[in-house]
């Protein structure tokens, strides 16, 4: 309990710092710093037991209140977008674990489920019925959220990139019986989605239902900015926890071409949103949040903070998610009966 009070503690001290400082998603960054330092200098530190899941549902309701009637049509005209980014991401998750191999020589099955951004649990699920090593899976992965969510943001404000569409959510007033309505709702749907073991249940389902109440043009509430505040601290909080000094010592060339892989992943999406902006009449930096290697809450996040296409962003991840977790195995098998019969 006291490593937990204690955690929540630096987790706010780093947010208000940030927030002193004006950094890009103060709330979310801050406690994310402040707990992988701690943690990697020794402190007794720990994540409270279900706070990403709370920040999540929280976000998740967040991001669906701005889906109004004419949002959504317009997420549904740049369908294709949204397939391009999924079938890109699948397509840059080999290449990177090749990189992996060649670089650390890890195993392919480990290699592939670390970079594959489908989700921490998820792929460490999947890969260690593969035979993946499971503590090699969730480091790559932890790594990839973090070093993502911390440079993306960062470099879109030293370029001065905000607020480059006029989405808003579809609701701006906070009711304290409509607020308690949707969280509830949110939290059901959350429960129900967990327990069919989807992915990123605790997004997926109060985003769901957020966005079927917004699209019927059923107002509830809005999320109050200390609530929203209060889910970043607790995403940044459960993701700064994986960090500590024996899990990034123990294999330093792999955490080393981890890092590099994940920079040049981010350099490759962003040549890719580029090339998709062009395509269609989406500005070029909500394509590149919608590419970008990152989580899907913290992504989403980003885009929400930095007002850079909300709805599209969260649909273009919330494809992803699908379609990785999906297709992720069968295409590994695939790949494998292709490897024995070239051998062959």
């Amino acid at each position: 309990m006291k490593s937990v009070l204690k955690a929540l503690v630096i987790c706010a001290a780093g947010g208000v710092l940030f927030s002193a400082l004006r950094a890009p998603l103060p709330w979310m960054l801050g406690p994310l710093l402040a707990m992988a330092f701690g943690k990697f200098l020794g402190a007794d530190l720990a994540s409270p037991k279900g706070g990403r899941a709370t920040g999540q549902l929280i976000i998740g309701c967040a991001l669906g209140l701005y889906f109004t009637p004419v949002v959504g049509h317009e997420v549904v005209v740049h369908w294709y977008l949204l397939i391009a980014a999924a079938v890109f991401a699948l397509l840059l998750a080999y290449a990177s674990g090749w990189f992996l191999t060649r670089s650390t020589g890890l195993d392919g099955t480990t290699a592939l489920f670390a970079s594959v951004p489908g989700g921490a649990a998820e792929m460490t699920i999947l890969g260690e019925r593969f035979g993946a090593r499971p503590d090699r899976v969730v480091l790559a992965q932890s790594l990839r959220v973090m070093i993502v969510v911390v440079v993306v943001p960062f470099l879109f404000t030293l370029l001065g990139v905000h607020g480059v569409d006029d989405y808003r959510p579809g609701q701006l007033g906070v009711e304290a019986s409509g607020l308690l309505a949707l969280l509830v709702l949110a939290a059901t749907a959350g429960a129900l989605l967990a327990k069919l073991s989807l992915p990123n249940a605790w997004m997926l389902g109060p985003l769901a239902v957020a966005v079927a109440l917004t699209l019927a043009e059923v107002g509830l509430s809005a999320i109050p900015v200390w609530l929203s505040n209060s889910a970043q601290l607790l995403l940044g909080c459960a993701l700064g926890s994986g960090f500590d000094r024996k899990s990034l010592s123990t294999a330093p060339r792999f955490v080393v071409m981890v890092c590099a892989s994940v920079v040049l992943a981010v350099l490759v999406s962003a040549l890719f949103a580029w090339g998709l902006a062009l395509a269609g009449t989406v500005p070029i930096s909500t394509m590149v949040l919608a590419t970008a290697p990152g989580g899907m809450a913290e992504m989403c996040v980003t885009a929400k903070v930095l007002q850079l296409g909300v709805p599209l962003v969260t649909a273009a991840h919330v494809t992803r998610v699908i379609i990785l977790v999906t297709t992720t195995a069968p295409m590994f098998r695939l790949a494998k009966h292709v490897r024995r019969n070239w051998r062959a």
